[in-house]
């Protein structure tokens, strides 16, 4: 049987393994941060009219500017964007891999701040990038001093930020992003994929993006407009950075169905995330029933909870397995993950942390 090693693989692809999260049939899965709460049926009901709508014409190729759903993005965002602010692709992975594809490649480096997405250097590997994992401060925090003092050693090419972070929650300030956006010499990416789930009044990197044409702001519709299903993600950035993933893009690289999804879902965006708020209620209590059962819960600002505190991670994810929970073991010594869910199961996963301590 034909293995990779038989097959002319780049050398840098040679003992790699593709990315995956867990995969089984089980009640509860908490642990790919999904929107756990579903869409209304009523938007359901128009996603499907407009899906269906764009069927007749499908014997042409769709608008591959995008030109509406990009209208749609930019007013959903506020803060002055304008469609030629936007540009989308299908996830926020692929809108990575094209700024990466446009600002990256052999003989230039990415760099991040570990832990973080595990994504990050697998699709710097796939560009022939340079990854650059930097660890992170204390309890998994970024100060502006530390940010710029790092940057400025390496000096990157690309620099990607996430934030809230994933796998840990933690939020950065807008005086982090601006520390790192003056030591950089080359592109900054703030990737905001949950950045809806941040407490009310947090503020987005978006207020930064005037006066700054390196700047680019990354979003997904695959969290807070439970969309994981649809790969939408997108980006607000200076016009000039649309017109560099131009000359990356595949040709018609978001099909008419897609941006009919997209452009009805946003249609609602009010009813897509007004579970957001019990959501938040959901990690919150997550996080104190954690704490008051012996476990570390880090501050979070996404739709997820990252604790540590674990004796045994294996044994965790097993107990909990068994009791048909699933949530995350991402590698971290004595640390774990788990996505928000609804109150009910958010129930289930507290009473089996609790016995697993009885």
């Amino acid at each position: 049987m034909t293995t990779f090693d038989d097959l002319p693989l780049r050398d840098g692809l040679r003992g790699r393994s593709p990315y995956g999260a867990p995969q089984a049939p089980v009640p509860i899965s908490l642990n790919v941060n999904e929107n756990t709460h579903g869409i209304p049926e009523v938007v359901a009901h128009d996603i499907v009219g407009a899906v269906a709508a764009s069927i007749i014409g499908l014997n042409r190729y769709p608008d591959r500017e995008f030109t509406e759903l990009r209208q749609d993005f930019a007013a959903y965002l506020g803060h002055g964007m304008r469609a030629e602010n936007i540009w989308a692709a299908n996830g926020s992975n692929e809108v990575l891999q094209q700024i990466l594809l446009a600002f990256g490649g052999p003989g230039r480096t990415f760099l991040g701040f570990t832990p973080t997405y595990s994504m990050y250097p697998l699709l710097a590997m796939g560009t022939s990038t340079r990854w650059i994992g930097r660890e992170r401060e204390k309890d998994f925090e970024l100060s502006p001093e530390y940010i710029a003092r790092v940057i400025a050693e390496d000096a990157p090419d690309v620099v990607v930020l996430c934030s809230p972070n994933n796998p840990t929650g933690t939020p950065l300030t807008l005086d982090t992003i601006r520390a790192a956006y003056e030591a950089a010499p080359g592109i900054v990416i703030v990737d905001e994929a949950y950045a809806e789930f941040s407490d009310q009044g947090t503020p987005s990197a978006l207020e930064l993006l005037q006066g700054r044409p390196r700047l680019i702001v990354s979003r997904t519709m695959s969290k807070a407009f439970a969309f994981a299903g649809a790969r939408v993600g997108y980006l607000a950035a200076d016009p000039a950075i649309a017109d560099a993933l131009r000359l990356v893009r595949l040709p018609y690289h978001l099909s008419a169905l897609t941006q009919a999804a997209a452009r009805a879902a946003l249609r609602h965006s009010d009813a897509m995330l007004a579970v957001v708020d019990d959501i938040r209620a959901q990690r919150d209590r997550m996080s104190s029933g954690l704490a008051e059962l012996g476990y570390r819960p880090y501050r979070s600002g996404s739709n997820f909870v990252f604790f540590g505190g674990v004796d045994d991670t294996s044994a965790l994810f097993q107990h909990l397995f068994e009791r048909g929970i699933l949530i995350r073991d991402v590698g971290i010594d004595g640390h774990m993950r788990v996505t928000a869910g609804t109150e009910t199961e958010t129930s289930a996963f507290l009473d089996a942390m609790t016995a697993l301590r009885s």
